[in-house]
């Protein structure tokens, strides 16, 4: 049985998993942790997470047989191996729900639909550009401007009953409005749908043009944001298409799980080759 640690490096949070696996089975999680960066030094975070997961798990360093980064783990200077994102976040997402077949990475830089077949190996994929207005950093910043916390956000875009349009030309101009409404006394419910309309717009044409299948998976930090969830569901069978969204646990650590998985796989081999050459 070998003990596996994942890393996933973002640029807003810092998501660790360690795992067990054995020779004849694909492994289970036994210990995770997740830290915003804000304005931190990602490298002090990163070391300070790992060891702080260390302690809790009470697993030494020896103890751990491989160490997968992903992200922006390039850096991580103790990793043993790192994987890229993409092809973590699809592996996590199998592990998440065995059926799945596109996976949304809805993280705080950019978004990502990605489409796997049976075995999370990536087939096609598109990426949201470089306007904040449709990544996890807005509804961050925006959530800190309207006084409550991104966690929030989800449950209170689910009362909303007449959503206010949010311009889509950049995340200054979102911003504004958001500003504007509020001074206008417009519902803080309201003002999140439109938020989530505007980005769940975008993605839904990212996955139509992609021709995605169900079941559709959300990884990533918005990945349990429920109000998000169901904004995206609404615009991606606006037009009769009828593509279910999972909702799944751990869809945070996605990444993470990714590049455990992928990081018992590397050292499997490396364990047969070394056998082989002895």
């Amino acid at each position: 049985m070998s003990v596996i640690c994942g890393i996933d490096v973002g640029s807003a949070t810092v998501k660790i998993v360690l795992m067990k696996s054995g020779d004849n089975e694909e492994g289970h999680i036994i210990y995770k942790n997740v830290r915003k960066i804000r304005s931190e030094d990602p490298k002090k975070v990163v070391k300070d997470v790992f060891g702080t997961s260390l302690e809790e798990s009470g697993i030494n360093r020896e103890g751990i047989d491989y160490i997968s980064s992903t992200g922006e783990g390039y850096f991580v200077d103790f990793k043993t191996g790192h994987f890229f994102g993409m092809t973590a976040h699809a592996r996590g997402a199998k592990f998440l729900c065995d059926k799945v077949r596109t996976v949304i990475d809805a993280g705080a830089l950019h978004h990502r639909v990605i489409l796997v077949d049976d075995r999370s190996k990536v087939l096609a994929y598109k990426m949201t550009g470089q306007c904040a207005s449709c990544s996890g950093s807005f509804i961050d910043n925006i959530s800190r401007y309207l006084g409550i916390t991104i966690e929030e956000t989800g449950q209170l875009a689910l009362k909303s009953t007449n959503p206010k349009p949010v311009s889509g030309i950049c995340a200054v101009l979102a911003e504004t409005d958001v500003i504007n409404m509020v001074s206008q006394g417009i519902e803080i419910a309201d003002i999140l749908k439109g938020v989530f309309n505007l980005m769940a717009e975008r993605l839904a044409r990212m996955v139509i043009n992609l021709k995605a299948n169900s079941p559709i998976v959300l990884t990533g930090g918005l990945g349990a944001n429920e109000g998000f969830r169901e904004s995206l569901r609404d615009y991606i069978n606006k037009d009769s298409n009828d593509l279910k969204i999972e909702s799944i646990k751990d869809a945070i650590y996605a990444g993470a799980i990714g590049a455990s998985l992928l990081g018992a796989m590397r050292l499997a081999k490396i364990r047969k080759k070394d056998l082989v050459s002895f």
